[in-house]
């Protein structure tokens, strides 16, 4: 598959991440022209500051990794890192919520970070390892509701959590697409073929931290 770069947000989101592995997280997104960096919100200047000059997106998480913010506390974080150059918002649904059917509490959490998100597109993180195919369908209606951008499969930090499948982002493909959303998948796309197979099942871009093993 020709541009697999294109489709790749290079990831760094854990915890004890260094300074050394921000660096080279910034350089190898830059050598390979990578769609995005995704970063926890405190490192979204840096990445801006590394990635000026390029088209590499720098893409940030809200409510990460629970989704389980008071919703003023996810919008406010929001607005903060758009302000701080954030061009896309990868936000984490509530998902005791959504499995609660509190679905009017699911949609209002998304609309109040798509408005401090302002022109920046923003991503709704399901958390499908959590969730059945009903929920899945049913949290893709909401985001559609919700006027969100792109849903994406998963954070990555479920324990013994699978991340995307296949059949998962399909079902998330046949949703929303016609409304005009995206979908992201994320967790544990590890090599080539993996992500291929996101592709065609219509994932729009790719979350992973390995990114550079994948178009090698």
């Amino acid at each position: 598959m020709e541009n697999l770069n294109k489709y790749i947000e290079h990831t760094l989101l854990k915890q004890d991440a260094t300074k050394e592995e921000f660096d080279k997280l910034f350089a190898e997104a830059r050598e390979y022209n990578f769609r995005g960096v995704c970063v926890n919100p405190a490192y979204i200047k840096s990445a801006k500051e590394a990635l000026e000059g390029t088209d590499v997106k720098v893409v940030t998480v809200i409510g990460f990794p629970l989704g389980a913010n008071k919703t003023e506390v996810k919008a406010f974080e929001a607005s903060c890192a758009v302000a701080d150059g954030a061009d896309e918002v990868d936000m984490v649904l509530n998902v005791s919520a959504l499995k609660d059917k509190n679905y009017d509490y699911v949609r209002e959490d998304i609309k109040a970070v798509k408005i401090a998100s302002k022109t920046s597109p923003l991503k709704v993180i399901l958390e499908t390892d959590l969730l059945t195919k009903e929920e899945i369908k049913k949290a893709c209606e909401i985001c559609v509701e919700a006027k969100a951008d792109f849903v994406k499969t998963s954070t990555g930090f479920v324990k013994n959590g699978v991340g995307a499948k296949v059949e998962d982002v399909k079902l998330m493909y046949d949703t929303v697409n016609a409304h005009g959303l995206k979908v992201k998948a994320s967790g544990g796309i590890r090599d080539k073929e993996a992500a291929i197979n996101m592709i065609n099942a219509g994932a729009f871009s790719l979350g992973t931290s390995s990114g550079v093993k994948i178009v090698s």
